[in-house]
């Protein structure tokens, strides 16, 4: 009996510990994106750390992830934002379309990240010359499936076509600013941990040319 009220000790001990572990890695939305901003000043002067890049990095991936930020940006080549924001394996989890556009897909995608990784953190981020942009503001017939990746743009380009400055600059602004709103009241995942505030969902534009991640206002709703 005794032996066995001193295994069962064990075993408490162990899964205390390992929730104080788990509990240590959390990390606030707040934190998360001061890290990204600093990787993505790194970038901006190549001065990079390439974090958690080791073997036994990858090993330990092997047995679960816990990435802090979701990233949903276009599939332009020019952007990974493992890169733009110097993150390592497992760090992030990205969500790659043309446009960064937000279908059910890519939606279900981020419920995944929120609900079961816990993630704390959503990223919109748009991208200087954006090609998908490029070819809602020059209209006409899409060919193939193009136009599932235009119509959802369309909206951003008529109200940036009422705005002073640059159409493209000002579209590809807009069409971030109208997929945080559309992630931030997505119900009934997003909404919900939003208004509980475990979940922050904030935009962002890359600049090609700087490298530089400038971070749009967040509206309170």
């Amino acid at each position: 009996m005794k032996r066995l009220s001193f295994v069962l000790g064990l075993l408490f001990l162990a899964s205390t510990a390992l929730a104080s572990t788990q509990a240590a890695k959390a990390r606030s939305a707040d934190a998360v994106l001061a890290e990204l901003k600093a990787g993505n000043e790194r970038h901006i002067k190549g001065q990079y750390k390439h974090p958690d890049e080791t073997i036994a990095r990858r090993q330990e991936l092997a047995k679960g992830q816990s990435p802090h930020a979701v990233v949903l940006t276009c599939a332009d080549s020019r952007v990974p934002p493992e890169i733009v924001f110097d993150e390592g394996l497992g760090d992030l989890f990205v969500i790659r379309v043309a446009g960064n556009v937000a279908p059910d897909a890519e939606i279900a995608s981020i419920e995944y990240a929120v609900e079961h990784l816990h993630t704390p953190l959503v990223v919109v981020m748009g991208h200087q010359s954006c090609g998908a942009v490029g070819a809602a503001i020059a209209g006409g017939e899409a060919p193939g499936h193009l136009s599932a990746l235009m119509e959802p743009i369309k909206p951003a380009v008529e109200e940036a076509r009422k705005q002073k400055g640059d159409l493209s600059d000002n579209a590809v602004r807009i069409n971030v600013e109208r997929v945080v709103e559309q992630l931030r009241t997505s119900q009934p995942v997003l909404a919900h941990e939003v208004a509980e505030g475990k979940l922050r969902i904030v935009g962002a534009v890359y600049a090609l040319d700087t490298g530089r991640v400038a971070w749009l206002p967040e509206t309170t709703h």
